[in-house]
């Protein structure tokens, strides 16, 4: 097994034109990515999580180039695929699937359960006949839907048969790479930890990479190797999962935490409250320096007691010990 990652992103930017900006005002770009590294192992979880609007889903979409990076590198088990031809891509692609947030949108309503897993062993295995017919079962099996769901239809389904449908298909061209995009948030939670159990056993079986993206920092916890706090475009903080969940060290990190429910409420009443205030600031006008210094607790303590000015500098993602990295001031060599 290489120690070479599987994915690598460097410094990528995905920048959009402003389309609710003002009749008479200067054109304003979106910075929806703007400026993330990262890294997954081969048979490792990323979870990738932050405030809705933050650039988790774009990040995504943007390694599988749906849409187009703007500047970066996005390597693949050495492809770069910021450059790589239309050709090169299609013979790529089956090695990156998507598990989308909502299967029901995802899925074409008028197809049938096995034409919708069917479908992707048919154009890029070319399986036809009985041949497609037993994958097709097999993979049904795999993410534990009964064959004879096969002649259902999407609404003939519940929400998680859809998702274990999405599943089935995305796994249909044996990828190295899922990324999944809030797979569970449409879910009831019973089966919510049904699907993550599933695609933990899918992972110890297939060998399979996933970067995980979500909110819900409950199952982002249960499911990750390592954990990519991201703000406003950014990644603020990146470390192991049980390093990051029980020492956060970004202020916003911190907050996030600081509002998840307890249910002791001895621990609730010892804990300090979240001290988020104000709204997330626009992608298209972000702050100048810090990009969480409209919002930080902590600002005044950076500037006046190490003399730097969060409005203006700009934090670099300094990795510390143990493989921890934070994008803030108060940290040594983050400036």
């Amino acid at each position: 097994m290489t120690n070479t990652p599987l994915l690598e992103v460097k410094d990528l930017r995905v920048h959009f034109p402003d389309r609710h900006r003002r009749w008479g005002r200067p054109d304003r770009t979106v910075r929806a990515v703007d400026g993330v590294s990262l890294t997954i192992g081969r048979g490792e979880t990323l979870g990738l999580v932050g405030e809705s609007g933050c650039g988790k889903s774009t990040l995504g979409r943007a390694v599988l180039r749906l849409v187009r990076a703007t500047s970066g590198s996005i390597r693949f088990d050495g492809h770069e695929i910021t450059t790589i031809t239309r050709s090169a891509l299609t013979s790529l692609r089956p090695r990156m699937q998507l598990v989308f947030q909502d299967a029901g949108a995802a899925l074409n309503p008028r197809w049938s359960v096995a034409r919708l897993v069917g479908e992707p062993l048919k154009i890029h295995r070319h399986l036809i006949g009985a041949e497609r017919q037993t994958e097709i079962d097999r993979l049904l099996d795999a993410v534990g839907l009964d064959s004879e769901l096969g002649r259902r239809v999407p609404r003939q389904l519940s929400g998680g048969q859809r998702q274990r449908v999405g599943i089935a298909r995305a796994l249909a061209l044996e990828p190295d790479l899922l990324i999944c995009d809030e797979p569970t948030s449409a879910l009831d939670l019973s089966i919510q930890a049904q699907i993550i159990e599933l695609l933990l056993q899918l992972q110890e079986r297939l060998g399979l990479s996933y970067l995980f993206i979500a909110h819900d920092l409950g199952v982002v916890r249960r499911v990750s190797d390592r954990v990519a706090v991201m703000y406003l475009g950014k990644i603020v903080e990146s470390a192991p999962c049980d390093a990051l969940f029980d020492a956060p060290r970004h202020p916003y990190t911190q907050a996030l935490l600081a509002s998840v429910p307890v249910l002791d409420p001895e621990r609730a009443r010892r804990r300090l409250p979240p001290t988020l205030a104000g709204e997330i600031p626009s992608a298209a006008n972000p702050p100048i320096g810090c990009n969480f210094c409209t919002r930080c607790p902590d600002k005044g303590t950076v500037m006046s007691d190490r003399g730097i000015d969060c409005d203006h500098q700009e934090p670099e993602l300094a990795y510390l010990r143990d493989g921890h990295g934070v994008a803030c001031h108060l940290e040594p060599g983050a400036g």
